[in-house]
């Protein structure tokens, strides 16, 4: 059973309750990084990478001390600290490490720390009573669906490239109206997960 929970939040989590296509989070980021597949990737793994360890991070803190000293109404602050420490450190790592992926996601790696995606994990967690491990799964399935959007509307905008819109959808209107259809096309597995997982 306890399983069956955790599959159910890490695929729920992916597919009908996208932090970007359903609950319209990270919306920055998915316009702005989205242009190229290398790039997107490669946002989307700092994002899952930094979601998981602020998970990791702020779960524990918020329980045994936030929590414990009545200081719960501090945790947007803290998480954003321990979010701003992790995004550094993330930054250190890649900057030594792939050059050309650092550069290509510009200012958007340090606007990680700012992404409401990452910060929404955190306190929806606790929104939605989960425990330790729940909590980690969620954040997987997270950054695996931000992953997921991030693929689908590289691959869209790679079409609308192509594309000749009508003079008034060139540039940022066709690509708000491309998002919109994607983000539609997921609430076609609405119902899909609670009928797999029986929740």
């Amino acid at each position: 059973m306890m399983a069956a929970k955790l599959a159910f939040i890490f695929f729920s989590m992916i597919l009908t309750n996208n932090y970007v296509l359903v609950k319209f989070l990270g919306i920055c980021p998915f316009l702005g990084v989205s242009k190229k597949l290398d790039s997107a990737v490669g946002m989307s793994a700092a994002v899952t990478f930094v979601m998981v360890l602020a998970t990791a991070a702020t779960w524990p803190l918020y329980s045994c001390v936030l929590v414990p000293l009545g200081l719960a109404y501090l945790q947007t602050i803290v998480f954003i600290l321990v979010i701003a420490i992790l995004v550094q450190l993330l930054e250190s790592i890649m900057k030594k490490f792939p050059p050309p992926l650092y550069k290509a996601l510009g200012i958007y790696l340090p606007l990680i720390t700012t992404n409401c995606t990452i910060l929404g994990v955190t306190i929806l967690n606790f929104t939605n009573g989960y425990n330790y491990v729940e909590s980690l799964i969620c954040a997987a399935g997270a950054g695996l669906g931000f992953m997921l959007a991030m693929v689908i509307f590289s691959g869209v905008r790679k079409r609308l490239e192509d594309a000749e819109p009508p003079k008034a959808f060139e540039g940022l209107p066709i690509t708000l109206v491309a998002a919109s259809i994607t983000s539609l096309s997921f609430t076609g597995f609405g119902g899909l997960i609670e009928k797999i997982f029986g929740m």
